[in-house]
């Protein structure tokens, strides 16, 4: 028996744009949203359908909306909503694994091609946003750190399609780290972005995909272990 898909509605997409954002990281906890005018211009949507995008967010946890001069939408802590990611993890065996396994497809083939796309410039951007991952003190600056290094290495890939589903991808995936920062997390990342560049500088594309899928291989065995409840060294 076939299951019946149904289509979203605007709001439902506008709010999964959003949530795919927040989940990558590239909206942090405390991070004020443009206006409702500015977002339905920037998202190419009705007033309307970003009111009721931020109202399913708020209900799931994701947004809080502040009154007054100082007022607006911001993204909340995220503890509840993380929490029940990690709660649909454990229920729905295999997700996770096909999540992880469809990022190391994409991003293995975007960092192949990226070896030998890539510019100088890109490598020292790379480099840079290396050094800025070290110097992470807080949840904010490693999740923004670990975002931008995927989004620049799909981006010297120099596909848009394939930078597209691999945002959408990772979209899928909440960051560990938002809620659980450790020392370990945090060196284990650097290492694997190190070898990803080394790969990149060298143009060796071969070990480039295999740089890539090791330290999404990493990031897998991380939350394995946060799953099983396993409590990691702290800060």
């Amino acid at each position: 028996m076939l299951t019946r898909m149904t289509t979203p509605t605007v709001a439902e997409d506008v709010a999964d744009r959003i949530r795919r954002l927040i989940h990558d990281g590239a909206l942090s906890a405390g991070d004020r949203l443009p206006g409702e005018r500015d977002l339905a211009t920037d998202l190419g949507v009705g007033r309307v359908s970003v009111r009721e995008a931020i109202r399913l967010l708020a209900d799931a946890g994701y947004l809080t909306v502040r009154r007054g001069a100082t007022g607006g939408t911001f993204v909340t802590g995220l503890d509840s909503p993380y929490e029940a990611w990690l709660e649909r993890m454990r229920s729905r065996a295999g997700e996770l694994d096909s999540i992880l396994d469809l990022r190391i497809a994409l991003e293995g083939h975007a960092a192949s091609l990226a070896a030998n796309r890539r510019s100088n410039a890109e490598l020292s951007a790379l480099r840079q946003n290396i050094a800025d991952m070290e110097e992470s003190s807080t949840r904010r600056s490693f999740r923004l750190a670990d975002s931008q290094f995927h989004a620049m290495v799909a981006a010297a890939a120099r596909s848009s399609r394939l930078a597209e589903v691999i945002a959408q991808a990772r979209g899928e995936f909440f960051v560990p780290a938002d809620t659980l920062v450790f020392k370990e997390q945090i060196g284990v990342s650097v290492s694997g972005h190190e070898a990803i560049l080394r790969a990149l500088s060298e143009q060796d594309a071969d070990a480039a995909r295999d740089a890539m899928a090791e330290h999404i291989e990493a990031t897998r065995a991380h939350v394995h272990r946060v799953l099983r409840g396993d409590r990691l060294q702290r800060p």
